[in-house]
């Protein structure tokens, strides 16, 4: 069975092929514009240039070499982007939806979560929370084990795998989330749907279900979101967009605080380079065999609306753990094929070359997507 590392941290980095990888958790899902600026001067000055955004609305710096770990850290403190602890740290693993807006209360909800999570038991690594009270839901989809949502002029407290939450007011949203912690903690699972999955119930009353969302191309082009390809930005263009604030997104993504355009982005959803997905692959990262992106580029023209590609450099699928139309898994520098399954799934072709499949691509396999 392939592992994954674990999940890194500023304050805990992972080593990868390129140098070390920090990944930083905004406070509330959002940078300010000096952090904006702050971010790309880091990544020019101790990382690779890359700036990539992440699926839990987080971002991460690589190619950090070991004798900037201090000054990078150091910066990241001056930005407020850096936590007391490795612990604090590992624990505060939520994002906010992006379409909250100035008095909803949705800010104080994330002062609150923040706070309660510096005395809560200590969690599974990828165990996370998703603050989704904006003015539409749109987490519902994202990677969460408990979850702060609407219902209707209300909000509700969620816990994953369960259709329905408990009605909770805003004064008591956040101790009823910590009796769950507490029982979730003595459960010994790793996530909250793989507990309710196996027959365990959280200590919620089931009161009603949260508000409907929306098809995830409809939320996309809701507001002015930019776009990176394979949630790959750069530190150049993160400075592009240097005097705004900027709200992240599991869609790797970003929401400009105000009116702004750059040619360094992507704007529509829609574009062939957003049905792909890769990882860093070779030589970036040592769990990889081969090569992804620039493959992932030339076959993105090739893959049709409403499907997914997704090219990882190994097994554990780190860039898409989801299934896609088609799966190209790298394996001993050659790429095995899954059909509508994930990276680690069994394929239905081994051993291809990038000719092999960008000939297949262009003929039967990209007709049949």
């Amino acid at each position: 069975m392939t592992r994954k590392g674990w999940c890194p941290g500023a304050l805990r980095p992972m080593p990868a092929g390129d140098g070390l990888l920090l990944r930083v958790r905004p406070h509330g899902s959002r940078l300010d514009p000096a952090q904006v600026v702050g971010l790309a001067e880091i990544a020019e000055i101790f990382g690779n240039g890359q700036v990539d955004l992440g699926s839990r609305a987080t971002l991460q710096l690589r190619g950090v070499g070991n004798e900037a770990l201090p000054e990078v850290q150091r910066r990241l403190a001056a930005l407020g982007l850096l936590d007391a602890n490795p612990r604090r740290e590992a624990r505060r693993n939520f994002m906010v939806t992006p379409f909250w807006r100035a008095g909803d209360g949705t800010t104080d909800l994330v002062r609150g979560l923040e706070e309660a999570l510096r005395d809560a038991p200590d969690l599974p690594p990828k165990f996370g929370f998703a603050i989704d009270t904006g003015s539409r839901a749109a987490l519902q989809d994202a990677s969460a084990d408990l979850r702060i949502e609407r219902a209707g002029d209300g909000l509700l407290l969620r816990a994953d795998g369960m259709a329905w939450g408990e009605r909770v007011t805003p004064g008591t949203v956040i101790p009823r989330l910590a009796e769950v912690l507490d029982w979730f903690a003595a459960s010994g699972h790793g996530r909250m749907a793989q507990a309710i999955g196996e027959g365990l119930k959280p200590p919620l009353l089931e009161d009603a279900a949260p508000d409907r969302q929306g098809l995830r191309q409809d939320l996309l082009r809701a507001a002015p979101f930019l776009f990176a390809p394979f949630g790959a930005a750069t530190a150049a263009a993160l400075r592009d967009l240097a005097g705004h604030g900027l709200r992240l997104t599991p869609w790797r993504a970003v929401l400009p605080e105000g009116d702004l355009h750059s040619a360094l982005w992507l704007t529509d959803p829609e574009a062939p380079l957003l049905r792909v997905s890769a990882c860093t692959g070779a030589p970036g990262c040592s769990s990889a065999s081969v090569a992804t992106r620039a493959l992932a580029r030339q076959l993105a023209p090739h893959v049709p609306a409403g499907r997914h590609l997704h090219v990882s450099g190994c097994a554990k699928g780190c860039a898409h753990p989801d299934p896609a139309s088609i799966t190209l898994t790298g394996r001993e520098g050659r790429f095995d094929l899954i059909r509508n399954g994930r990276a680690g799934d069994e394929p239905s072709r081994r051993g291809l070359t990038t000719t092999d499949i960008a000939d297949m691509m262009r003929g039967h396999l990209g007709a049949q997507l």
